[in-house]
């Protein structure tokens, strides 16, 4: 059962995500992480310290929000959100209670949550693998797409599904053979919706 302690940083941690998280259709990302990793941890039967992962999946993207990363074009082709993450988390989480012998290897689960990374803590293993997760199937296309128009990374949906041509890769890093099995299913889906627009679509760009 959470303590009274714990239970106020972990409301803390989610109320400055629901407000930080813009456009707001950022916000859902974290909640679903959180709840993927947990289940990967129970399939895994994997041991883990829930403080640490909790804050970890939940404050990882804090670098990508509109009023934490710049505004420019040319600034944000360069920008790195990990990096800003892992410079001020440490601040925030201490300004929320958070065990702050546990604040390093929050930063740590953040540090090496990108695909090529090979994290060996358990909660960082499950960050990067649910994260890698979140990249594919439904969910995936639906994440990709609904940044048409508003990213500067995909000002066309032909640059959106470039994007989720590429995540078809992405596979190959996860860690956990658990991972892997749900992965099969979200590629599948992934597959079936390329094929049916390059059907559908008739060679024309999109």
């Amino acid at each position: 059962m959470a303590t009274t302690s714990e239970t106020s940083f972990r409301s803390a941690i989610e109320a400055y995500i629901r407000q930080h998280a813009l456009p707001v259709d950022k916000y859902s990302h974290q909640p679903r992480l959180y709840a993927l990793a947990l289940s990967l941890a129970q399939s895994a039967n994997l041991s883990f310290d829930d403080e640490i992962l909790h804050a970890a999946v939940w404050l990882h993207d804090l670098g990508v929000f509109e009023g934490h990363r710049p505004d420019s074009p040319e600034l944000l082709a360069k920008w790195d959100n990990v990096a800003y993450a892992c410079q001020v988390l440490p601040a925030l989480l201490q300004s929320w209670h958070f065990p702050s012998e546990k604040i390093p290897a929050v930063i740590d689960c953040i540090r090496q949550h990108a695909a090529p990374c090979r994290p060996d803590s358990p909660e960082a293993i499950l960050l990067h693998d649910a994260d890698l997760l979140e990249q594919l199937g439904a969910v995936g296309i639906m994440r990709t797409l609904c940044k048409v128009g508003r990213d500067t990374r995909y000002d066309t949906h032909g640059k959106a599904v470039d994007v989720l041509v590429f995540a078809l890769n992405l596979p190959d890093f996860l860690l956990l053979s658990e991972a892997k099995v749900l992965a099969e299913k979200r590629v599948a889906t992934l597959q079936q919706f390329i094929h049916s627009l390059a059907d559908e679509t008739f060679g024309v760009s999109y």
